[in-house]
């Protein structure tokens, strides 16, 4: 079952906690997601998640390069600590960006060490039952410099880990950015994606804006034997809740 997922720092950016989940609540959705933990008050985030009877659907790992071998431990330990926090939180996905592209290491040798890093991690993630998903972005219009940028190499990077704990989130936005061809990238590799992100392209804004048929997309989902996250990882530009209750009503 394809569920949603609204993610709060981006849909419901600079507005109080407290506001932000009753919103997610009125709008008949059931789970919502963030960026870092390390910034928020996860006492607060765990009242209102009961309170309004929400689940957490994911948060991310700090923000240390798997690149770059030489800050390796820092990533492990950042992990060691996001894993505890999701624990906490009952978050069963953590969210890991891979660092930016280093100019003077050959590229080889950067993929082999997100390999190394994420084999380091899987035992961690194992043995906390928590996913960890990584993330490829586009390069052209939000995030100049970064290292993963298709989903091919990710997938490929996930096939050399060989853990069920280590997956790919699949950014419907970003990859349409970077390759195209959605719906043949996901179905052809739906057993090695943990989470979506969405967004509407161009602008990065409602799902229902632009160029990406989302109904589509997500019926083509509902044929694979995915049944995660959807985090909806927009910038609005119309009213929050009746947007919110038209992509709900995708699902």
């Amino acid at each position: 079952m394809l569920k949603p997922s609204v993610c709060i720092d981006a849909v419901f950016e600079n507005q109080p906690l407290e506001d932000a989940l009753l919103a997610v609540k009125q709008a008949n959705l059931h789970a919502f997601e963030f960026w870092g933990w390390w910034d928020k008050d996860l006492d607060s985030i765990m009242r209102l998640r009961d309170q309004h009877q929400l689940q957490i659907a994911a948060c991310c790992t700090k923000f240390i390069s798997l690149v770059d071998s030489s800050v390796r431990s820092d990533y492990l330990a950042g992990l060691e600590e996001s894993i505890a926090a999701a624990k906490q939180l009952n978050c069963p996905t953590l969210i890991s960006q891979v660092g930016d592209f280093l100019p003077n290491i050959d590229r080889g040798s950067q993929h082999q060490s997100l390999i190394d890093g994420l084999k380091q991690a899987a035992p961690l993630l194992e043995a906390a039952d928590v996913t960890l998903v990584i993330e490829p972005l586009n390069e052209q219009v939000d995030h100049p410099g970064y290292y993963l940028i298709r989903s091919d190499e990710a997938f490929q990077i996930v096939d050399a880990v060989g853990s069920p704990h280590v997956k790919v989130v699949f950014d419907i936005y970003h990859q349409q950015i970077s390759e195209g061809h959605l719906i043949h990238n996901i179905v052809s590799n739906n057993a090695k994606i943990g989470h979506f992100h969405a967004a509407g392209n161009p602008g990065r804004h409602e799902l229902t804006e632009g160029e990406i048929h989302y109904p589509a997309i997500f019926d083509a989902i509902r044929q694979t034997p995915f049944d995660g996250y959807v985090g909806l990882e927009y910038w609005p530009i119309h009213d929050r809740i009746p947007g919110l209750q038209e992509v709900a009503s995708w699902f």
